[in-house]
């Protein structure tokens, strides 16, 4: 018999597995981070101030991590968001197939890719992937990459690998310690992050957002270039289009820099600092997701903060339209990243990664949407609009669906952003348990491919953990 593409829902049954139980039940704040990508073999429990896990997808399996001792008070607002690249990892020397390091690295370095940041100039810029990793503890460990590098590797270059970091907020009164970041390359807490510009007290319900650099929007050759642009004549880019996204020069002169986008033309890019070396006709560029910014929204409040890494410093963000309402118990933030539709990945009128989109709870419907190139909030009308959001909610963004948790109801839900339509998805006939803030919702895909994909729910109130197949 021949199945076509139109059978498949009809093949495709919503069957829920029960997966390894988390080691410790989950309680008001407890929250997951993972990786937005959807590819990452870890995904990190904050359970409490103290007590944290990291998943393993690929064993289906915990294992318990040292304590970040959060400062503040666990609970309602506690957040979190995952970054692409470990910490900057300091050498001691090389040679063009080697790193070596005191850094105290892991195993989880093989396979991954290494980027090298700063120091030895042919070298800045170049990303290669981690063959092998050579510990020694307490000493020198050597990382051995593949291809070789154009220049042998010298004492003080830094590198950082896509192992990821955690990012971490903790609730109640915002005091040093309140606001970590776990670095997986290294398996250790980094040292306490700047709180000023963040309110004095953080509750209610909260999400943080990362806009990491797995996409590459848009890439091409430069045409010319100056102490601030970065010009292609052939472009008809909308204005302010890539505005908050970050660009990369890959190859050509100036290679390896990374400047965040402040605004642009039809065919010039204008970045936020200037260029250490100014690009030219030679410059071949990437346009991506952010690395250097963190989002952080709610607190019964529309005042949403931005985080620098580059900088460690907050700032709040003043909209040119701003929310219309603030987001509280149940409310939900997610970027968007690629969609799949080639209309929404237009080069010259850019959608994907440029949306978060947060539901605000409250036992409501409503929906709202942050411009990150326009620096604008609007709601967003979707049908049907009899199902409303609250306590236990949570939700994740993968392709062009959002996938919604509706409070402790175990009922699912995905919400188109292509067509704003909100369509049912499954029920998990196991009972979900009593209703508590924190997300507890995320994707992971089967392969690189991204044609099968898992929705992992960690239960409220519990230590359930179930996964459903997408397809």
């Amino acid at each position: 018999m021949t199945i076509t593409n139109r059978a498949v829902p009809l093949l495709h049954r919503k069957e829920w597995q029960m997966m390894t139980p988390a080691p410790v039940a989950t309680a008001a704040g407890s929250f997951v981070v993972h990786d937005v990508a959807d590819t990452d073999n870890l995904a990190l429990l904050v359970a409490s101030a103290t007590v944290h896990y990291l998943y393993h997808h690929d064993e289906d399996a915990w294992v318990q991590i040292p304590s970040g001792a959060l400062a503040g008070t666990f609970g309602a607002g506690a957040c979190g968001a995952r970054l692409r690249w470990s910490a900057p990892v300091t050498a001691n020397g090389g040679t063009t197939t080697t790193i070596t390091t005191t850094a105290a690295i892991t195993s989880l370095a093989i396979g991954r890719t290494v980027r090298m940041l700063t120091g030895t100039a042919a070298n800045v810029g170049q990303v290669r992937t981690v063959a092998s990793v050579l510990i020694t503890p307490g000493g020198t460990s050597t990382m051995t990459v593949t291809p070789a590098l154009p220049a042998a590797v010298a004492a003080s270059d830094t590198c950082a690998v896509d192992v990821g970091r955690f990012a971490v907020l903790n609730a109640g009164t915002i005091v040093a310690g309140a606001f970590k970041f776990f670095d997986a390359l290294t398996m250790t807490w980094g040292a306490n992050l700047s709180i000023t510009g963040l309110p004095a007290t953080w509750g209610t319900d909260g999400k943080m957002v990362a806009t990491p650099s797995h996409v590459a929007y848009a890439t091409g050759t430069a045409t010319a270039g100056a102490a601030t642009t970065l010009t292609n004549a052939a472009k008809t880019w909308t204005v302010n289009q890539w505005a908050n996204y970050q660009v990369r020069i890959t190859a050509g002169t100036g290679a390896g820099q990374v400047r965040t986008i402040a605004s642009n033309t039809a065919t010039v890019l204008t970045v936020s600092s200037a260029w250490t070396t100014t690009p030219d006709a030679t410059s071949v560029y990437s346009i991506e997701g952010n690395d250097d910014y963190l989002y952080a929204l709610g607190n019964n409040a529309v005042t949403l903060y931005r985080y620098s890494i580059s900088a460690n410093t907050w700032s709040t963000i003043t909209p040119g339209i701003a929310r219309a309402g603030a987001p509280v118990a149940g409310m939900t933030a997610n970027w968007v990243d690629q969609t799949g539709d080639p209309l929404w990945a237009n080069e010259a009128d850019i959608r994907d990664g440029r949306y978060i989109y947060s539901l605000r709870g409250g036992a409501t419907a409503t929906l709202d949407r942050y411009d990150l190139a326009l620096n604008t909030w609007a709601a967003i009308t979707y049908g049907p609009l009899a199902e409303v959001f609250t306590t236990g909610s949570s939700s994740v963004a993968a392709g062009r669906y959002l996938f919604i948790r509706k409070d402790a109801t175990n009922r699912f839900f995905k919400l188109s952003v292509r067509g704003n339509l909100l369509e049912p998805l499954s029920t998990n006939l196991y009972p979900d348990g009593a209703a508590v803030l924190g997300e507890k919702l995320w994707v992971k895909q089967l392969d690189s491919s991204g044609s099968v994909a898992w929705l992992y729910s960690l239960t409220n109130s519990g230590t359930v953990l179930h996964r459903l197949m997408l397809i």
